[in-house]
């Protein structure tokens, strides 16, 4: 099999040498999680906000100059981590990479092929030099148990902590890495545990790092949470859930987040797969387009109700980019698009904006407070979230269908209060200037009815502006 090094100098432009790794230094350290244990900060204390997006067939189906395109073009949005797979999902033990290479040599966990993670290795060196962490899968879950998918089964106890172990050698000093097991498999399903062996990659990974790594896992879909089965392994540092594809519009994701931040040990919780834009809104297995597509503002809808519920972050999705459609590929799941056409969507853009407006407040402060609404909650595709901070300086309210509503903003201890509406899909702003500090504030937004989803921001009026957001 090839090795990177044969490829035609037209790549060599994308080629970054693991000795030029340490350029740019990162600046502030390896990725842990908040004192409280709530959110994630970087160690010397600067908070993290996770924007991700799923990119699982990236190492698999993508040539170097497309892998630097989409990663240009995520960087660009905002996007912070990457969620990619090494063994990967689409027949990835057998069906070769771009370059002609599969990740083992006789599907042995045990016999790496140097070639295929020469690519790994520049990819998380190209992420790195753009200030990108990757979420990286060191297997599809269906290499543990099969459940559906292609497989096969190759891993036990034994062979998956060398396997850790392995990667974890090869990617210790890797400070842009987090790392998710699982797969979109639950680690219990009937009466088989796969737990033992998450154990023991996870163990493998853990020694090979000095501990330093940052884990979680990537559960299957429905009204599933790590949290549910794997809370108290000690290795979890991050709980995820999938609200997923497969349950139509408005899955309550805000009470799965509220669930998860009330266990102990308290660990930040994020959904790390809401519903794709793109996707198509029937219930799996059919995926059915004959209802629809989902479009950004089911997008904005679910990952601004999990964020203001308490998530750490949260986690974008294109139905044609996870699987990097093109005309080389069978498409999957009715996808309408090639993955380079997927990349400049409404929706992409959007999450990029709610990074920018968390950011533009102390956000690893943030409590969940649901008492701010006091009139105007509603259910479903109707249901608001609100939040404020710890010092209560600011409070911040998503309403997801335009309409009036009654906020307590007697919560809030400054004298003077200022008030602006947001608009989600736009980064519009419109000032409302100063708002009285009582129990029953009264407004309507900007524009009313579906689709017209609008946060309300009130802040102490001498601690903060209004931002000037970058679209």
């Amino acid at each position: 099999m090839p090795l990177l090094y044969s490829f035609s100098a037209a790549f060599a432009a994308f080629t970054i040498a693991v000795s030029a790794y340490a350029q740019p230094k990162w600046p502030h350290g390896d990725l842990q999680v908040t004192p409280d244990g709530h959110y994630l900060q970087y160690a010397d204390g600067t908070p993290f906000f996770w924007l991700g997006d799923t990119a699982w067939e990236l190492f698999h189906r993508l040539t170097k100059e497309e892998i630097i395109q989409y990663l240009d073009n995520r960087k660009a949005k905002g996007f912070n981590v990457i969620q990619a797979v090494v063994l990967a999902e689409m027949d990835g033990l057998r069906r070769p990479n771009r370059y002609g290479d599969v990740p083992l040599i006789d599907q042995d966990p045990e016999k790496p092929n140097e070639s295929y993670f020469q690519l790994v290795d520049e990819v998380i060196n190209a992420a790195y030099d753009r200030q990108l962490f990757i979420g990286l899968l060191p297997t599809w879950g269906d290499k543990v148990t099969r459940m559906w998918g292609v497989g096969p089964e190759i891993f036990t106890v034994e062979n998956a902590y060398r396997y850790g172990r392995w990667l974890g050698d090869r990617y210790k000093d890797r400070k842009n890495i987090i790392w998710i097991l699982g797969g979109d498999r639950p680690a219990i399903h009937d009466a088989v545990d796969t737990r033992p062996i998450w154990r023991a990659m996870a163990k493998g990974i853990q020694e090979a790092t000095e501990g330093k790594a940052l884990l979680s896992y990537h559960i299957s879909g429905g009204a599933h949470s790590t949290s549910q089965q794997i809370h108290k392994e000690p290795w979890l540092h991050v709980n995820m859930m999938q609200s997923g594809h497969g349950s139509g519009h408005d899955v309550p994701v805000w009470e799965w987040i509220t669930r998860d931040r009330a266990l102990a040990p308290t660990k930040p919780t994020l959904d790390s797969e809401p519903n794709y834009e793109d996707h198509p809104v029937n219930p799996w297995p059919t995926w059915d387009p004959k209802s629809g597509y989902f479009n950004d503002y089911d997008v904005r809808k679910q990952t601004y109700r999990s964020v203001f519920a308490g998530a750490c972050g949260v986690t974008y999705g294109h139905h044609s980019i996870w699987q990097f459609w093109s005309e080389r590929e069978e498409k999957i799941n009715h996808a309408d698009r090639y993955w380079t056409e997927a990349l400049d969507r409404p929706g992409a853009f959007q999450v990029g904006y709610l990074r920018q407006l968390i950011e533009s407040r102390p956000f690893i402060d943030r409590i969940p407070d649901q008492t701010i609404v006091a009139g105007g909650q509603g259910e479903k595709e109707r249901h608001i979230r609100a939040f404020r901070d710890r010092k209560k300086s600011y409070l911040m309210v998503y309403i997801p269908q335009g309409q009036p509503v009654t906020i307590n903003t007697s919560i809030l201890k400054a004298g003077t209060l200022r008030g602006w509406w947001f608009n989600p899909a736009t980064t519009e702003t419109l000032d409302l200037g100063r708002v009285s500090r009582t129990q029953t504030l009264q407004l309507t937004t900007p524009t009313q009815g579906f689709g017209h989803d609008w946060v309300l921001v009130v802040d102490a009026a001498a601690r903060y502006a209004i931002p000037d957001f970058k679209r």
